[in-house]
């Protein structure tokens, strides 16, 4: 009898060896999803949303947690140190992307993380006070080359898509427009709102209950179309610069070592999430728009634009403090 136990204590330790070391209890598992930023920006309402779903559905305790700062690095870091074990997941844009790029880091962003999945994607939205006096992407412009350095925009920063994207457009349009980093875009439409700034680039969610209000104005989003959610609001490229397009994405990843088990469940749950016909809407109306792309694919998107931003920042000359 003794040593049928002992064989089935060492059965039952190779089985989760061979899974991984990281099966979750059904009865106990609480999943923490860091959000690198304040509540209420797009990436913070992405993975509320998500989280909800996934503990209706799926049975875990799903946390978000806000851990902001150093342009998303604090919590970045803090899940590049967690353990494997598929309880601590980073939710985040483009910045995890952008930082290394800029400054020195405690991770890699290849090495040190595995790829889950691109949940969704939200173009970019330029916008100003509606009691401002520019009424098109251009009278904005032409008022930045009438006095070079007065004019400020606001967004989340720095080294994120949205300073990417800005200085892009300033290259194109041979405008100086100082950019004024906030550590999110709902921090960055609040500065609007107060006119602490000339203008504001965000994605869409901070800024729809202010357009929709009529407190604030969209002179042009970054989007290839027009988007349903903004049908008068044109394009960056119908507006003054052809062919521009950009958009701020979402990605899912847990730390580098997590067992396949635990990464493609965690894959299957997402995904799921995102085909619920309320989720689905809930995020369209808010300018998120799913995408669901997970696995080797995702991983190959993940080098492809991270060895995209590097080459636009070198060739920017973008610099941080």
């Amino acid at each position: 009898m003794y040593f049928a136990r002992r064989l089935q204590l060492a059965a039952a330790v190779i089985l989760v060896a061979l899974s991984g070391g990281a099966a979750w209890s059904q009865a106990t598992r609480t999943i923490t999803a860091i959000v690198p930023y304040q509540p209420g920006g797009a990436t913070d309402v992405l993975a509320r949303l998500l989280a909800e779903q996934i503990g209706r559905a799926q049975g875990p305790t799903m946390l978000i947690e806000n851990r902001p700062g150093a342009s998303t690095i604090i919590g970045t870091e803090a899940v590049s140190r967690a353990a494997p074990n598929g309880t601590t997941l980073l939710i985040t844009d483009p910045s995890f992307l952008i930082n290394p790029h800029l400054r020195k880091v405690n991770y890699d962003p290849v090495t040190s993380f595995e790829p889950i999945c691109q949940l969704a994607s939200s173009p970019l939205v330029i916008a100003v006070n509606s009691a401002s006096a520019y009424r098109t992407l251009a009278d904005l412009f032409d008022a930045a080359r009438a006095k070079p350095g007065y004019l400020t925009l606001a967004a989340a920063g720095p080294a994120s898509i949205t300073q990417i994207t800005f200085e892009s457009l300033k290259h194109i349009a041979n405008v100086d427009m100082n950019f004024i980093p906030y550590p999110g875009g709902a921090p960055s439409i609040n500065a609007l709102l107060g006119d602490h700034v000339t203008s504001a680039f965000t994605d869409y969610p901070p800024v729809a209950e202010q357009l929709k209000s009529g407190k604030l104005r969209a002179l042009a989003t970054t989007s290839r179309t027009r988007i349903e959610l903004l049908p008068e609001v044109p394009t960056v490229s119908e507006s003054v610069y052809k062919d521009f397009e950009a958009d701020n994405w979402f990605g899912l990843y847990v730390p580098a070592k997590t067992s396949r088990q635990n990464v493609s469940q965690l894959s299957n749950w997402f995904t799921a999430a995102l085909e619920v016909p309320e989720v689905k809407a809930k995020l369209v109306g808010l300018g998120l728009f799913p995408i669901g792309m997970c696995a080797e694919n995702f991983s190959a998107f993940v080098r492809k634009k991270y060895e995209e931003y590097g080459h636009a920042i070198r060739e920017l000359n973008i610099k941080v403090n």
